[in-house]
């Protein structure tokens, strides 16, 4: 076992034992991938201000989501396909993040169900809704996440169509994997993650299959998918489903002032900055870059969180200067997860945690909700 010191390494082990067409599926972007790679790219070109000859003892990183108490301004990002990374992925994930203090939130897309994750963890996850045009489906989507104590509802407002990602057609992205020449070969190379899923019946969408009439395995929930994600969404069905919802409602895929205008007019408790880490539209601006004009225009009306390119503590950090209340990690626990399964997923929590502890420690400042704009330097001084 290789050590591992940073997010990096996780990814490079996960590259080593997750079937190429899962990993390629988290580690890509739409099109060119330019919104991609901004996203973590635009995170370097922000310097940070060192101070020194600070008291720095009883340093805490602990503060609050949407009045959440969480052990450091992260938040597991809904994923899909993540039992696919690991066998039973979800599941660990959110029983790493129950363990370490923070939110887990669980995709609509996830292989694992809500029921699932549920049964085998204590505290409240998150739920995140696609919307469907089968409304009777998103009541009784909505209805399972009520009765298994979600804490929030995070609604996805940015996959109405879905972006191209040229890796996921290439590689003939199916979950479970078709029994291709390819794919065979390829599996060949990954026994750990073989066995893994040998030795679990969660290898389908478990939100879905079983749950809607005539969706009983892959193909003819392809067919039902394709069809499904609805174009029509408008602010109208965000009211819609905070009414059924009734509980704390995040609403994810920000990326313009007027639309996050439109979010505080909802009623949501939180938006999240986000171009789904830059796998639709393919030119958009990095979140990074995005959060700072959002953050101005809605002021405390609702709290503002952001995703897309975190790969650090010192991401998380610069994320809150610029006026996330929060953030989510996306690739960078699927990193862990597809490279040490739990363990994995808490090394990668380990890891943020303590780049963000050390970092705000050199930037002169002991608690997080200290932290604001003066621990950036300046442009000009850049």
């Amino acid at each position: 076992m290789p050590v591992i010191t940073c997010i990096e390494d996780l990814r490079i082990l996960a590259q080593k034992r997750v079937p190429r067409m899962f990993y390629d599926y988290a580690d890509s972007g739409s099109w060119t991938e330019g919104t991609y790679r901004a996203n973590s790219a635009d995170f370097q070109a922000i310097k940070l201000r060192q101070r020194v000859a600070v008291n720095l003892e009883n340093r805490s990183t602990a503060t609050q989501m949407i009045g959440v108490d969480v052990a450091m301004p992260v938040a597991i990002a809904p994923t899909g396909l993540t039992g696919m990374q690991h066998a039973d992925g979800e599941i660990l994930a959110a029983r790493a993040a129950e363990k370490f203090g923070i939110p887990f939130t669980l995709s609509t897309m996830s292989i694992c169900s809500i029921e699932d994750v549920a049964g085998r963890t204590q505290a409240p996850f998150w739920f995140q809704l696609y919307v469907m045009k089968d409304r009777a489906y998103i009541e009784r989507l909505i209805d399972r996440a009520k009765a298994a104590r979600c804490g929030a509802l995070v609604l996805t407002l940015d996959l109405q169509i879905l972006g191209q990602r040229h890796k996921d057609i290439k590689n003939g992205l199916s979950a479970p994997p078709k029994p291709s020449i390819a794919n065979l070969i390829n599996l060949m190379t990954k026994p750990r993650w073989c066995l893994g899923m040998l030795g679990t019946p969660r290898r389908q969408f478990g939100n879905i299959v079983g749950h809607v009439k005539g969706v009983e395995n892959m193909g003819s929930l392809s067919e039902w998918t394709a069809q499904q994600f609805d174009t029509a969404l408008n602010w109208g069905d965000v009211e819609w489903i905070k009414k059924r919802w009734g509980g704390k409602l995040i609403l994810k895929g920000i990326q313009d002032v007027e639309d996050a205008r439109l979010a505080v007019n909802s009623g949501a408790d939180a938006l999240i900055v986000s171009n789904h880490g830059g796998r639709q539209l393919d030119g958009a601006e990095s979140s990074i870059h995005a959060l700072p004009a959002i953050v101005e225009a809605v002021g405390k009306q609702i709290e503002v969180h952001m995703d897309g390119g975190i790969r650090s503590g010192q991401d998380v950090l610069k994320a809150r200067a610029l006026g996330a209340r929060g953030t989510y990690i996306g690739r960078a626990f699927l990193y862990g997860l597809g490279a040490m399964g739990e363990a994995g997923v808490s090394k990668a929590l380990e890891i943020i945690h303590k780049e963000l502890d050390l970092t705000m420690a050199f930037c002169g400042h002991t608690r997080i909700d200290q932290v604001g704009p003066g621990v950036l330097l300046p442009p000009r001084m850049r």
